[in-house]
């Protein structure tokens, strides 16, 4: 293998292959990634163009003839580059986010997205790490007046990790690692993770809650988890408002998890003693920032991922991943593809669309408890079929705002690390007007049921929640779908209040599917409208007294 550089442009090339370039596959490699680990596609005769730093319009012409492509987090892979690489099948990020590739597009194109999942998992734990033990012993602020000539040991007296309690938002691979190695400080551990079981967390000596009383007994709070509608700004006035005075906080995760601005209020007022901080709402973080110059507050360069190992191991595993696919067909490690033929995923996909639609709707409307076993009963034709790929799809819908990496492809192995049971059923024996898929989730607090049934012309729908039949189709222009579930004591009148109380909101309702097992019993609504629901449009609806819950779903 040769290296050819001509200002700052890298050619790799097996020396053995330069006659088969013409015809073997192109990778163009747009981010500072290890040419060494780069082996597994040189090996494979695969002609290989490293050139960083390019401008969307001149790395759109790299792409032209480009078979796949591999970034790091500086390029932005969006759909008008995509359009200018008619040839492009792999888009490859040598690391675990993919916020800089436009994964949508990439699918709707048939382009495979792929990551390295698991490369990041210990540097960013061991960052966090860093970044805790950094802010209770202040060692930069000690460091800096040190090395300015000044030897103050009175201003820097820390607190001990040991007997205190560290609160541990999100329990993936990252959240647990951070678990274990403060339990090596003699930390104790209590988290927060609706997807996680109580029985897995007992298992490495944490104890789960809720967030409220995550909130309420941590001394140092933690968060990992990823960005998401549900999840940005969690860290917020009215977290700050539940916690502890003198807690400390930590985001080694994601920019915009943290509201920066009520942190800056709760250091100001004393509520936080300190935080600790690599990733911001805005980067790189602005010289004008707040968080900058203060004393108690810790800042890095969103550097939980850089180690030599971390990049080495993320480029190793792409680079393997993208042979794999270009060479012999195999996809491995695809967040936007499951793994199966393109003739038994055209077959499959009306019923893997309702799964994963299922798995969303549950996600939604479960109780925000931990769940502990997951059900799927398939009945009719699918009896037949492979359904783990609807397995699959129905755990990604269901988990996907627990990790950025849940994907069709690694959705089991997530649930799998959560201690979460999932039990598949199938029966040949149907009802007339019985669902294809049911799924039943159990939680701490008990079962919630949701099926459907993918009709003709591949049309699926949602078919029962828990004991009510209704029927709810998807939205008429195939986009986002926003749905108020109402549960409520069938009297006279119940609708009409819930209508006035959207009414008044400004509310515009599209369809209002109902259903109900007696009369005078409890009826369940589903209410497609145009638009998310404020807060205080679904606290009207919670206040009408006919009205048992109120849940807010997007499909």
């Amino acid at each position: 293998m040769s290296l050819q550089t001509n200002q700052g442009k890298v050619r790799i090339v097996c020396n053995t292959d330069r006659r088969r370039l013409s015809t073997m596959p192109r990778v163009f490699i747009a981010d500072d990634v290890n040419e060494d680990k780069l082996a597994p596609l040189v090996d494979a005769g695969i002609e290989v163009v490293k050139e960083t730093g390019l401008a969307p319009d001149e790395l759109a012409l790299k792409l032209a003839d480009a078979d796949g492509v591999i970034v790091r987090s500086a390029s932005k892979i969006t759909a008008d580059i995509m359009d200018a690489a008619p040839n492009l099948r792999v888009i490859g990020r040598a690391g675990v986010g993919v916020d800089n590739i436009d994964v949508a597009a990439a699918t709707a194109r048939g382009i495979v997205v792929m990551n390295a999942p698991d490369g990041n998992t210990i540097t960013t734990a061991e960052h966090a790490v860093a970044l805790i033990v950094s802010m209770c012993r202040n060692v930069p602020q000690a460091h800096a007046k040190l090395q300015a000539g000044t030897w103050d040991k009175k201003s820097f007296v820390g607190v001990e990790l040991h007997g205190k309690t560290l609160g541990v938002i999100g329990l993936g691979r990252i959240g647990k690692h951070v678990s274990r190695i403060a339990r090596g400080f003699g930390m104790n551990v209590v988290a927060y993770d609706p997807f996680c079981s109580a029985e897995a967390a007992a298992e490495l000596g944490i104890s789960m809650a809720s967030l409220d009383d995550v909130f309420s007994k941590a001394d140092i709070l933690t968060i990992h988890t990823p960005v998401t509608d549900e999840t940005r700004g969690i860290i917020g006035r009215d977290a700050f408002a539940k916690m502890k005075r003198g807690v400390r906080i930590v985001n080694a995760a994601r920019g915009g998890l943290v509201d920066e601005a009520a942190l800056i209020e709760a250091l100001d007022e004393g509520k936080v003693a300190g935080a600790a901080l690599d990733v911001f709402e805005t980067e790189p973080l602005p010289v004008d920032s707040p968080l900058l110059g203060r004393s108690n507050v810790i800042t890095t360069p969103h550097l939980g991922a850089s180690t030599a190992e971390a990049q080495e191991g993320v480029a190793l595993t792409v680079a393997e991943q993208m042979r794999d696919l270009l060479i012999d067909g195999v996809l491995r490690g695809a967040v936007n593809a499951p793994a199966i033929e393109p003739a038994e995923a055209e077959a499959l996909r009306p019923f893997m669309e309702l799964g994963e639609r299922l798995g969303r709707f549950q996600a939604q409307i479960t109780d925000n408890s931990s769940i502990a076993e997951i059900r799927l009963e398939y009945a009719g034709e699918l009896a037949d079929k492979t359904t783990a790929p609807i397995t699959r799809a129905f755990l990604a819908g269901l988990l996907r705002d627990v990790s950025a990496r849940v994907n069709a492809v690694n959705a089991s192995l997530i649930a799998e690390e959560r201690g979460i049971e999932v039990i598949v059923q199938t029966s040949n024996t149907t009802k007339p007007g019985s669902p294809d898929i049911r799924t039943v989730v159990r939680t701490n607090d008990g079962e919630q049921a949701v099926a459907g049934r993918v009709f003709a012309g591949g049309e699926s729908r949602i078919t029962e929640i828990g004991s009510f039949s209704i029927e709810v189709g998807p939205a008429e222009d195939g986009g986002t779908q926003h749905l108020l579930v109402t549960k409520n004591h069938d009297v006279p009148g119940v609708i009409g209040q819930i209508g006035t109380s959207l009414g008044q909101a400004e509310v515009n309702i599209s369809h209002f599917y109902l259903g109900r097992k007696e009369r005078g019993g409890e009826a369940l609504a589903v209410i497609e409208v145009d638009s998310l629901v404020s807060d205080e449009a679904l606290a009207a609806l919670s206040s009408i007294p006919a009205v048992i819950l109120v849940r807010q779903v997007r499909l």
